[in-house]
């Protein structure tokens, strides 16, 4: 992948002040429940916007499963890229909710969705959004791909790598990393530290979803996976903290 101007001026001047993409699910925004959770909203966008301020550069895709799950209405009877569509529809919410708290925390904000819709959003154009992060704006990627049977995993791992981010974060929620087993179901189970592409695949790992997997696996993307439920965590996987599993390719 060539490398675009502005990547190119961070590296011709000495400096390369930290990109990342943070994933955050649907059920972040619902607080375990359908619909917005303001409270939950708000405390997020704090956070991002705390790391802004301390100059990293910061992208995000949101789910949007607090609203539609476009597998499971599929599994209901609907058209499958029909329901994926209402999907989609649903993360641009989350997606503008989530700009609106970052812009009340002091950082300005901007949406990106890959559904033409200009009249609430951006279309989603890279080199743009690269240089609303070096702007120090937060960029907000809605609409999933913009097409059917793509999940939004996939599409972080594709954002960040066109976006040229250093690192993919992915927040989830009842977990803080990545375990040898389902910890909610094996009290045996382990949380790994450091994990590498080859022994989640090996051992059968949900780290994400397969597509998304591959895809990093492939670009040798770094991926953070860490937990939500303690205060203040997304500006510490933000700022590059130690937490939640890391996992590279060697």
């Amino acid at each position: 992948m060539s490398e675009s101007p502005e990547r190119d001026d961070r590296i011709a001047h000495g400096t390369h002040p930290r990109r990342v993409l943070l994933k955050l699910s649907g059920e972040v925004f619902g607080g375990g429940s359908v619909g917005l959770d303001a409270d939950v909203v708000a405390d997020a966008a704090g956070q991002i916007a705390t790391a802004i301020d301390q100059g990293v550069q910061v992208a995000v895709v949101v789910g949007g499963g607090n609203f539609f799950r476009g597998a499971e209405l599929s599994a209901r009877g609907m058209d499958r890229a029909r329901a994926d569509y209402m999907g989609m529809l649903g993360t641009v919410m989350n997606a503008l909710a989530l700009q609106d708290f970052i812009e009340k925390a002091g950082v300005p904000a901007r949406v990106q969705s890959a559904i033409t819709m200009t009249q609430v959003a951006e279309p989603y154009i890279p080199l743009r959004a690269i240089r609303h992060m070096e702007k120090g704006r937060a960029v907000v990627f809605g609409a999933g791909a913009g097409m059917p049977y793509f999940s939004t995993d996939t599409v972080a791992a594709q954002r960040a790598l066109e976006t040229h981010c250093d690192e993919l974060l992915v927040g989830k929620n009842g977990v803080d990393g990545v375990y040898t087993a389902d910890p909610r179901r094996d009290p045996t189970a382990v949380k790994l530290d450091r994990l590498t592409y080859g022994r989640a695949l090996a051992d059968g790992l949900q780290v994400a979803d397969a597509s998304a997997f591959a895809l990093s696996r492939d670009n040798a993307l770094t991926m953070r996976v860490f937990g939500m439920g303690e205060h203040g965590n997304i500006t510490r996987a933000l700022l590059g903290e130690d937490i939640g599993t890391l996992v590279t390719l060697d």
